[in-house]
Formats: structure tokens, sequence, C-alpha cells
């Protein structure tokens, strides 16, 4: 991944998203909670206020994956506050159930500053049940070829010791048994502990994996199609 990326402008923000606000979607942002745990020290469960508040005008709400890739620089825009935007959001996603889903993508498209780095994919294999799309299902290893072949760099999600998880230590990342996945930096003898001699942990080596990523990545940013897709009204 750090191979691949280093190639990449350093501030592309991989985030799905969308605009579009369906009555699901709706019904998620229209209630209001509290959280006491934000402000008390002993963990209590959330509960919902009896009103509830319309959607926003002062800003376009977007929705997305809770699973995103975000730059150094966008993640400090949003701690130190230099724009009052992300300030404002947060006080709004603060009472919304699901916020997870919802912050990052409202403020990436709500910013002259950084609507334009937005990339609509987070990189991540989803499978999801043909009958009831909003749902992911858990991957099963008659699923793993085609999660690999998508040049996905993450993948979810996976029930406990699943074997589609083994395969992926032995397959792809030749991890042996209670070992650390082998990198560049590994210099032993293969019949042994490969990483129990160190070299340079700068070293990247990329495998076959890279070259499906590099594939993905070149099929998201081809011919600039990429730039239709950010953070459209639909």
């Amino acid at each position: 991944i750090l191979h691949i990326l280093s190639y990449l402008p350093k501030d592309l923000n991989f985030v799905n998203h969308t605009n579009y606000i369906g009555w699901k979607e709706s019904k998620k942002l229209k209630p209001i909670i509290v959280d006491t745990g934000l402000y008390l020290l002993e963990k209590e469960e959330i509960f919902y206020a009896t009103q509830k508040r319309e959607l926003p005008t002062a800003f376009k709400l977007f929705s997305g994956s809770s699973f995103t890739m975000l730059t150094r620089s966008f993640v400090e825009f949003c701690i130190l506050g230099t724009d009052n935007l992300p300030r404002t959001l947060l006080m709004y996603f603060t009472n919304t159930p699901y916020s997870y889903s919802n912050y990052f993508p409202t403020v990436l498209c709500n910013s002259d500053q950084y609507k334009k780095t937005v990339i609509n994919h987070n990189l991540q294999h989803v499978a999801f049940n043909k009958t009831f799309s909003t749902k992911p299902l858990s991957l099963k290893p008659e699923e793993f070829d085609a999660m690999i072949q998508s040049g996905a760099a993450f993948a979810t999600y996976f029930q406990f010791d699943s074997p589609v998880l083994d395969r992926i230590d032995q397959e792809i990342l030749k991890r042996s048994p209670g070992k650390v996945v082998p990198g560049g930096w590994c210099l032993g003898v293969p019949a042994n502990d490969t990483c129990s001699v160190w070299g340079d942990a700068s070293i990247l080596r990329p495998g076959p994996g890279a070259k499906r990523l590099k594939k993905r990545i070149v099929d998201l940013l081809a011919d600039d199609k990429y730039r239709s897709m950010q953070c459209r009204d639909e």
C-alpha cells in the first residue's frame, strides 16, 4: 500500500459518499440522542429525545462508509478547527445516531478547501446481499478469489476465526503462524524465521498485491472520471 500511495498526490482522501438522503438515512438523521458518556466519567446508555429535528439547510448532508482513508492535512483541519466548519458539524453530529458514517463525508464535501480531494471509493472490498444491498455480508471462502482480484487494499467483514483470514495470512501476506508479516526488511533465511535478521525498515518491495492495487487505483483515476463523482448532487 505504501509503495502505491507514494506515487499519488498527497492530498487525496478516499471516502465513499453520497448526498442522496432517502427515507432510511433521513430516519437515522432526524432523531436526537444524548450520549452521557461524552461528559460523564461513567459510561451510560445513550437515550433518544422525544423530539426530532428537520434536516439542516445551512450545509449539505453526505453519508458514506464508516471506513475511510484520510490525509494528515484533513485530519488536522478537523482537529485544530482553523475553520469553523468541522466544529459546527461536530456539534450537529454529536447528537445524531450513526454519526461515524456521516461526519467525514459531510465535512469534506462542504469544504471548498478539501472537496476536490475526495475519491469516491475507500479501496475496501465489501460483499452485499443481493436482496438487501445495504447490509454487508461476512466474506466466505468461496468469495476469496473475487476479493483478491478486486484489487482492494482492505476487505470487510470477517467472522471470528474465519478460514478466509488464514488464507490471507498464508497466500497473500506469507505470514507463518505466530509470526509477523515479512517485509523488505526481513533478511533471514526462508527456512527459518526470515524476520530474525532485520535490514532497513524503510525498504518497500511491492508484491503481486501491489500490481492489483495499482490497477484498481488507475481505473479510479483514469481520464479524470473521478471528478464527476466528487460531492455531486443526486
